[in-house]
C-alpha cells in the first residue's frame, strides 16, 4: 500500500475516531440525551472507527468499502438534522420521540450544533475516501 493511502486512512479513522469520542463526551460527560437522529448517526459514525482501524491496521484498502456508504448516508442525516433545527418550518411537526430533535444543546456562533459538527465530519470522511477511490481507480487503469 503506498504511503498516501494509508495516510488517508489514518485521517479517516482519526476522524471518526474524534467523531466518536466527541459524541461520547457530549452524553456520557455532559449528560446531553441523545435524539433519535443522534442516535441514527452514532449507528453509522461508531463502526467507522472499526472499519478503518481494520483496513489501517490489516494494510488494506478494500476493506473499508463498507464505509463510504455508512459516511454517505449519515452525511444526508446530519444535513436533514441540522435542518430540522434551523429551518423552523421544518421541526413544527417534530415527532423525534423523547428528545426533540430539533433541540440545541450547543449553538457556538449561532451556527455550530451537534448535527453540524457530525455533518462536518461525515463529510470530511465521505470526501476523503472519494478521493482514494477515485485515485485509486485512475492508477488501476
Amino acid at each position: 500500500m503506498k504511503k498516501s493511502m494509508e495516510t488517508a486512512l489514518f485521517l479517516l479513522w482519526a476522524t471518526s475516531l474524534v467523531a466518536t469520542v466527541g459524541s461520547l463526551f457530549f452524553s456520557e460527560v455532559l449528560g446531553y440525551a441523545p435524539c433519535e437522529l443522534c442516535w441514527y448517526q452514532r449507528i453509522l459514525m461508531y463502526p467507522l472507527v472499526l472499519i478503518y482501524g481494520t483496513a489501517l491496521w490489516k494494510k488494506k484498502w478494500d476493506v473499508a468499502f463498507p464505509a463510504i456508504i455508512m459516511s454517505g448516508i449519515g452525511m444526508f442525516v446530519s444535513i436533514y438534522h441540522y435542518m430540522l433545527q434551523k429551518i423552523p418550518s421544518l421541526s413544527a411537526a417534530d415527532t423525534c420521540g423523547l428528545v426533540p430533535c430539533n433541540g440545541q444543546y450547543i449553538n457556538v456562533f449561532g451556527f455550530v450544533t451537534i448535527p453540524f459538527l457530525a455533518g462536518i465530519a461525515f463529510i470530511i470522511i465521505f470526501i476523503v475516501h472519494l478521493f482514494v477511490v477515485v485515485k485509486k481507480g485512475r492508477n488501476n487503469v
